[in-house]
Parts: C-alpha cells; sequence; structure tokens
C-alpha cells in the first residue's frame, strides 16, 4: 500500500490569495504605522510636530481599517461599529 503525502501546496489557493486581498487594507496601514514609529524614533534632532501627526494618524487608520475587518467578519455588537 503507497502512502499519499498531504503536503500543502506551494503556491497560495485562490482562497489564500483571496483572503490577502480582503485584508490588504490592514495590512497597508499596519506598515504606514510601523514606517511612522520608524521615523520617530529615528529622525535626526528629534521628532517634529508633523512626525508625532503622521503617528497619530497611522494609529487611527490602523484602528478604523481593523474595525472594519472585525466588520466584515460579522463581529459582536459593539466590536465592528465604526465611528
Amino acid at each position: 500500500m503507497r502512502s499519499v503525502s498531504q503536503e500543502p501546496p506551494d503556491e497560495p489557493t485562490t482562497e489564500d490569495l483571496d483572503r490577502i486581498e480582503r485584508e490588504w487594507p490592514l495590512i497597508e496601514a499596519e506598515m504606514a504605522l510601523v514606517d511612522a514609529e520608524i521615523r520617530v524614533l529615528t529622525v535626526a534632532g528629534g521628532p517634529t510636530a508633523l512626525d508625532w501627526r503622521r503617528l497619530r494618524r497611522a494609529e487611527q487608520r490602523v484602528l478604523r481599517q481593523a474595525a472594519l475587518a472585525l466588520a466584515e467578519l460579522g463581529a459582536p455588537a459593539g466590536l465592528g461599529e465604526v465611528a
């Protein structure tokens, strides 16, 4: 009797790609947040008011996208509400 190996495919499935596409706005927002955090931590002479504003806006964007993602998943009332 031969053993059949059920190894995962080397390429993402259509379902995987669809999931990534749905999550992309949140991923993109999180990357922008990391960029803003790096800027605040590494800017010569300390961060400016504009750097702090960029950081706050990036944080708010992540929160908005996370709330939208939860709403899409049908999260319980209150968790996915967007103001």
